[in-house]
């Protein structure tokens, strides 16, 4: 026997002696059938003592797991967690819905389930500055509530979530492409924003959206409209004439140029330059800017 199996031995009798002799406290929870744990936890939880609850509820399950109680127990778990708050209660939280679902997914609280594992991680989103992967899977999420369970009550709170989480989204492409206009690189800029008008067209501050646009156009031609590429000159210019005809009450409006000021700048430009794809023809030059 070697003197490190022989000093293992030893801790173990002396732990099995420990315990024998009482030195060791036996949890009392152990000692609660599934029926008496769940009971307690929702007691607890009705007293929003959630993690006392959540050792009870957790017990309860875990005794009888295909049982009602058991699968009450899992469920109010869950609920302890995500009531109890915190980025890691959380997710874990999310992991004990999935759990549910994936044990009992014909259980009449399906619905409720799949709504809670969606505001789980709809609860760890970043700002709109940060990264966007959890706000992405919490709309895949959202979306199953209204595709899976249509006619429940959850479906329509689904819908309302969506739309948060789609102007979330809508907010961080907003962020990026700001960056870029900051940056002075207007092609990219230019490219963001319509993007993300594209992608979400129910974004509420549209008009946000378009003053951007028009004061990357005004970048545009202050550095020549060749360098961003006629295309990109195209959507900007047409974004400026939305700022001013469809959001004619917004504040945007006053941080923008005015039409004649941009019309100004267009007729200062030098001659555009060929376009290759139109054998060598020149862009006609005529007054085409913002306001006519």
């Amino acid at each position: 026997m070697t003197r490190l199996t022989g000093r293992t031995l030893l801790a173990a009798a002396g732990l099995a002696l420990v315990v024998a002799c009482g030195g060791v406290k036996d949890d009392p929870i152990l000692r609660l059938s599934s029926s008496e744990a769940l009971d307690i936890g929702k007691q607890l939880m009705a007293d929003e003592k959630f993690s006392q609850a959540l050792q009870h509820l957790v017990h309860a399950f875990e005794v009888e797991p295909n049982s009602e109680t058991g699968r009450e127990g899992l469920l109010l778990a869950a609920d302890a967690l995500f009531l109890r708050g915190g980025y890691q209660s959380y997710v874990e939280a999310e992991q004990r819905y999935r759990d549910f679902l994936n044990r009992f997914p014909t259980s009449e609280r399906a619905a409720y389930a799949q709504f809670r594992l969606a505001s789980a991680l709809a609860e760890r989103i970043e700002k709109p500055d940060r990264d966007q992967q959890t706000a992405r899977q919490a709309l895949s999420e959202f979306e199953n509530v209204r595709r899976l369970y249509p006619t429940s009550q959850f479906a329509g709170q689904a819908a309302g979530r969506i739309v948060e989480v789609r102007n979330q989204l809508a907010e961080h492409e907003f962020v990026v492409g700001s960056y870029y206009y900051r940056s002075r690189t207007p092609r990219a800029a230019g490219e963001r924003f319509r993007g993300m008008l594209e992608q979400y067209p129910d974004y509420p501050d549209k008009d946000k959206i378009h003053a951007y646009m028009c004061l990357t156009y005004v970048q545009v031609l202050k550095r020549a409209r060749f360098d961003a590429g006629l295309d990109v000159v195209d959507y900007l210019r047409d974004a400026c004439e939305q700022l001013w005809s469809e959001h004619a009450g917004s504040p945007w409006i006053k941080k923008v140029p005015s039409p004649e000021k941009i019309r100004k700048m267009r007729s200062d430009l030098p001659p555009a330059p060929p376009r290759p794809d139109r054998g060598g023809e020149e862009e006609p030059e005529g007054d085409d800017g913002p306001g006519n």
